[in-house]
């Protein structure tokens, strides 16, 4: 029996729990039915309330809209108004405008016809004074009994000779102002860098002497039948004159390296005492190798001199050969060392670059050294030699320029062309034949004489003044300055000459009586 009732308590049980249960859910599907139902009527009365206010405000912003509307729109009214009254006024104004343009234009179509009418009446005038000119001009004519074209040359005679009278005063003049002001710079700057490079007259010739420790050296020297001086002479190319002169051997040659060269080589055999065409072969290379070291330094020693650096080594040789070179008697490489002295003392002084002029200077001749194996103008082979050896353009424009093979276009082309001259020029610095003085001279006095006026002419300074007598009958003082101006003029197209020449005009009145 327990077993039933338990199962029967089990199933009460379990029978009350689902009655419990379908209660439970139906009691909670009746509350969230309500729950729902209490929810929907609020929305709606939240909706209806939302709706009613929403009316409300599209009322108000309605009676807002017409009321600005109507505000605009009486604005915009009042502005067209204001517009239409401006314009009103700009048209009135333009009309005034064109009605004051049209007065104005009658007023120049007025003025255009008077000038036209002017311009007739001109126009006639101008006929009647041609009229009147030619009337007067044959009337002229007729009273000078002289045509147009004769009177013309009269006149144009007359011109002239005021012209050439005014400008003898002008020039003279002008030449008094400048010369003042010229020779004041000049003179400082020059005086001041000659006085600073001090240099000997030329000293240099073509023969060399070598002095023997006794007269029986010179029988050595001459050898067997004449075989050592064959050899000597053979060898160095250099004329070896032996003669009654004591103790002494005289070497004569024009080109100074060969000349050296074959004097240390006598210098070196003398002192050994062994003299045979071998050891004089032998003799010769060794002096050889020496003077050529010893340009190199030469060179060296001339680029210090001067402080200039940093040139090409074949251009430091070349400098070297130089020192056994002349140039009319001058040594080329004092005269290179002088210029470059001169070219930087001048460049300071004018404020130019001194670096560039002077190293210009310094290598402006050595185209003469190759002269001889390069075609050229010395001027022309230089720059090449420069240019070749990485000179600037300014240096190389220099050393082309400085016997105007090329017009000078720099500052400093120019200093190393006075310096080169100024180097040239001085007392002293160069030989010259008698031939050529003689000549030069001449040419001086026959270009002064042949000016009309010209009585005679005397050159005077060793041709570096030229003197000229006038006729003071036929040139006046004016006259005599135009023709020193013309004779210095002529004389500088026609010679060639170092330095300058001065011309000086002398004109002389003189009155004589004679009291009886």
């Amino acid at each position: 029996m327990e077993p039933l009732s338990v199962a029967i308590a089990a199933l009460v049980a379990a029978v009350a729990t689902w009655l419990l249960r379908g209660f439970i859910a139906t009691r909670r599907a009746d509350t969230a039915e309500r729950r729902a139902k209490d929810r929907i009527e609020e929305a709606k009365t939240r909706a209806d309330k939302l709706l009613s206010e929403a009316e409300s405000k599209r009322d108000q912003l309605d009676a807002l809209a017409k009321e600005e509307s109507g505000r605009v729109r009486a604005e915009a009214d009042s502005d067209l108004k204001v517009r239409r009254a401006e314009i009103a006024r700009l048209e009135e104004r333009i009309l005034q405008r064109e009605e004051s343009i049209e007065a104005k234009l009658d007023d120049a179509s007025r003025k255009t016809q008077a000038l036209k009418d002017k311009e007739r009446n001109l126009e006639n005038l101008a006929d009647e004074l041609r009229q009147k000119k030619g009337q007067h001009i044959h009337e002229l004519e007729r009273i000078a009994r002289l045509n147009a074209t004769q009177a013309k040359q009269i006149l144009m005679k007359e011109i002239e000779e005021d012209l050439r009278h005014e400008s003898g005063k002008m020039i003279r003049q002008i030449e008094e102002e400048t010369k003042l002001e010229a020779d004041r710079k000049v003179r400082s700057i020059l005086a001041t860098c000659m006085q600073r490079v001090a240099a000997g007259h030329s000293a240099e010739t073509t023969v060399s002497v070598v002095n023997l420790p006794s007269d029986d050296m010179k029988g050595r020297i001459i050898g067997k039948e004449g075989r050592n001086i064959r050899a000597l002479q053979s060898i160095t190319g250099v004329d070896f004159i032996i003669d009654d002169t004591p103790s002494t051997v005289v070497l004569s040659c024009f080109n100074g390296m060969r000349r050296e060269i074959a004097k240390l080589t006598l210098d070196k055999l003398v002192k050994d005492g062994r003299i045979h065409p071998a050891s004089i072969e032998d003799t010769y290379y060794q002096s050889k190798s020496e003077i050529e070291q010893r340009t190199i330094e030469e060179g060296e020693q001339a680029t210090f001199e001067v402080d200039v650096h940093g040139i090409h080594p074949e251009l430091i040789k070349l400098l070297g050969r130089m020192k056994y070179r002349t140039s009319y008697g001058q040594n080329l490489l004092a005269h290179s060392i002088e210029v470059a002295q001169l070219s930087a003392l001048i460049a300071d002084e004018l404020g130019a670059s001194s670096k560039t002029a002077k190293r210009a200077a310094l290598v402006h001749d050595v185209g003469k050294v190759v002269s001889h194996e390069v075609e050229g103008p010395h001027a022309a082979v230089g720059a090449n030699l420069a240019r070749r050896y990485k000179e600037s353009d300014a240096v190389v424009h220099a050393i082309e320029s400085h016997h105007n093979e090329v017009e000078p276009q720099t500052v400093e082309a120019v200093i190393v062309q006075v310096a080169d001259a100024i180097s040239g020029a001085r007392p002293g610095a160069r030989g010259e034949s008698l031939e050529n003085y003689v000549k030069r001279l001449k040419d001086l006095e026959e270009i002064a004489t042949a000016f009309d006026g010209v009585k005679k002419a005397f050159a005077i300074q060793a041709g570096r003044e030229v003197r000229v007598m006038v006729n003071p009958d036929d040139v006046n003082d004016d006259e005599a300055t135009a023709i020193s101006h013309e004779i210095a003029n002529k004389i500088a197209e026609e010679l060639e000459f170092p330095g300058q020449i001065k011309v000086i005009v002398i004109r002389e009145s003189r009155s004589v009586d004679v009291a009886k």
